[in-house]
């Protein structure tokens, strides 16, 4: 007989999350994090990123699956309490490679930040962002002129990216979404859709006069001159889904709403 795997349980604070925590808590014993082999987060999507990035920073990647009790829980499972053990057996395993987000500051501070769903331009003051656009080192934009603008994984294409209008991304396209949030110059660019292995850049110009920060999923930089962005390969995160609300026919279903 194949022993289960030891499971931590991470919870959000919310009410609704630490309630149906008490109740799983009542039906199995739980490990701490360090001791686990996969985790169960009960909570909405943002504290599944928080989860993701916790996992980031350790170095120590685990399969999470996660359980809706916030809003949208589009990263995340219905919420049932019976036959969680029968779910996680049969759940469908998907790998989500994130970004990796290397921004300088106007003082010469270097930062590197990974980012799950997008990393994002935006302008800090009143005064429009003016930004060059750079692809493997070949400058595409001189000037874009705008409020800012994002690069979106496939798992955070219907995320901050599908508000800004840009495009819904399949999981397994191995593409990224560039997508300018309000442009004003060139009025015409609507974005693009690269492939992963884009590296992409962006000098920040006229940094003082309109100053720009950056954002790693919920993580800012503040007063940034250059920003680089790539997929990080050395890192790989696990995501456990039910067959029947797998996160591919999510994302493709999204492209159908109205």
């Amino acid at each position: 007989m194949i022993a289960e795997p030891k499971r931590a349980l991470l919870v959000s604070p919310t009410d609704a999350a630490q309630d149906a925590a008490v109740k799983l808590r009542e039906r199995r014993d739980w490990v701490e994090l360090d001791q686990a082999e996969m985790v169960v987060a009960l909570g909405g999507d943002g504290f599944m990123l928080q989860v993701l990035h916790q996992m980031l920073e350790r170095r120590r990647i685990l399969p999470v699956f996660g359980m809706n009790l916030g809003t949208v829980g589009f990263l995340m499972n219905e919420w049932r309490e019976k036959r969680l053990d029968e779910r996680i057996e049969g759940a469908k395993l998907f790998n989500v490679t994130p970004l990796k987000m290397e921004a300088t500051t106007i003082d010469g501070e270097q930062v590197t930040l990974p980012a799950i769903n997008e990393v994002s331009l935006l302008r800090e003051t009143r005064q429009t962002a003016k930004l060059e656009v750079s692809v493997n080192d070949r400058i595409v934009i001189p000037e874009l002129v705008c409020d800012g603008v994002l690069v979106a994984t496939p798992a955070g294409s219907t995320a901050y990216n599908l508000s800004a209008q840009g495009p819904i991304l399949p999981l397994g396209s191995a593409m990224l979404a560039l997508t300018p949030i309000s442009p004003f110059r060139p009025r015409r660019w609507r974005g693009a859709i690269l492939t992963e292995s884009a590296r992409i850049a962006f000098r920040v110009l006229d940094a003082v006069k309109r100053p720009v920060s950056c954002v790693a999923d919920q993580r800012e930089v503040r007063d940034v001159a250059t920003i680089s962005v790539s997929i990080d390969k050395s890192q790989t995160l696990k995501l456990l889904f039910d067959p029947e609300h797998a996160l591919d026919d999510r994302i493709v279903m999204e492209q159908f709403a109205t």
